[in-house]
């Protein structure tokens, strides 16, 4: 009892200079941090995405005597919260786990209000964009989907101009994107890629573009003209899914959504499907990031979950992963393989975003949106 009762001690006597040393904690294991973690005894998570509530049941289940407290939230609301925070004082959050990167960068990351961290033991299995500027724990996409019990032949979109005919007119349906980041993300894509829409609108017209007076691409007059042909516009994921791949339905609309949305295919009772055979793009593929904020109160705990999210050395990942194990979801270690029912990665048709050039346009883009709206 009295060594253990030393080494408690000796835990509860170094563990506020640790906190104040990142790059000694940054270089510990696993099972380094443990003690200091369960000297903490709770982690706060915020988090883009409700299968957090499945990482918190199973890092509690490994790690008895550590809370995992979690914020399923948006991206945005995210950024604007962990703003707000920094403003107030406020340290709220331990680990942040978001997308929206070309924001992230910009207003989280630059400003230091959050800190990059990568796993010692998962360093070698990353591309070096995938551990910097920020760790990429997967690639998520906004994608365009179909109801594919409505359309046993296949997807019934060749051409992403297709959507702006008189065949599709109401029936294209996403997330407002000046409600979620990711989708102005995707917006803000068609832009950057216009020479591929400019070549995308000849194949399927048989001439070449021609742009309304003040459109300068042909990005932005594919977003003009897909307004024009009244997009609908929801406030959720779920909302989107529902309306395309409710089964039952004879003429069903396509939608931007998560490729990875189609697990809750069997549960919820829908048939989505990617549109995987469509010029030039069905959408984006871009990084679910992990940092720490910069005012952690549980600095070891924090690391220790992030290291618990980046799943084990088995080939799926494990315990950590699991939730995340699925079709439409790509994990950037090189030693977790694709599930085996996704599109691979190789031959998925989105179009991977550079965080950088999405920001440089993203607002003008917006000003767009808005202005369509």
């Amino acid at each position: 009892m009295k060594p253990l009762l030393l080494s408690t001690a000796l835990v509860a006597l170094t563990l506020p200079a640790l906190a104040q040393n990142a790059p000694e904690l940054d270089a510990m294991s696993a099972e380094e941090l443990l003690p200091l973690a369960k000297a903490e005894g709770t982690v706060t998570v915020y988090a883009f995405t409700s299968r957090i509530a499945a990482v918190e049941k199973a890092f509690e289940a490994a790690y008895p005597g550590i809370d995992m407290v979690s914020h399923d939230m948006s991206s945005t609301e995210q950024i604007t919260r962990l703003k707000a925070e920094a403003s107030a004082g406020i340290a709220s959050a331990d680990v942040v786990y978001i997308s929206d990167a070309p924001v992230v960068f910009k207003d989280l990351l630059e400003p230091g209000l959050i800190t990059r961290y990568v796993p010692p033991r998962v360093a070698s299995l990353l591309d070096e964009n995938e551990k910097s500027p920020l760790l990429a724990q997967r690639l998520s996409t906004k994608v365009l989907m179909y109801n594919e019990e409505a359309n046993p032949s296949g997807a019934p979109v060749k051409n992403l101009w297709e959507l702006t005919t008189e065949t599709w007119k109401g029936r294209v349906i996403m997330v407002d994107p000046l409600q979620r980041g990711d989708y102005l993300d995707l917006m803000t894509e068609l832009v950057v890629r216009s020479d591929e829409m400019a070549q995308a609108y000849q194949a399927q017209f048989g001439k070449a573009i021609t742009l309304d007076d003040e459109i300068e691409t042909a990005g932005e007059q594919f977003i003009v003209d897909l307004f024009k042909n009244d997009l609908i516009l929801v406030s959720s994921t779920d909302d989107v899914n529902a309306a395309v791949g409710a089964r039952g339905q004879k003429n069903p609309p396509v939608g931007f959504t998560s490729y990875s949305d189609r697990r809750d295919n069997e549960d919820e009772g829908w048939a989505l499907q990617v549109v995987n055979t469509v010029v030039p793009a069905n959408g984006i593929i871009f990084p679910a990031v992990l940092a720490i904020s910069s005012t952690a109160k549980n600095p070891a705990a924090a690391r220790l979950a992030i290291d618990f999210l980046m799943g084990d050395d088995s080939s799926t990942g494990g315990a950590g992963f699991k939730p995340f194990y699925v079709a439409g979801d790509y994990a950037t270690r090189s030693d977790i393989v694709s599930h085996p029912d996704a599109v691979p990665l190789a031959d998925l048709k989105a179009w991977s975003i550079d965080p950088s050039a999405t920001a440089k346009i993203r607002q003008d883009v917006s000003d767009l949106v808005l202005s369509l709206q």
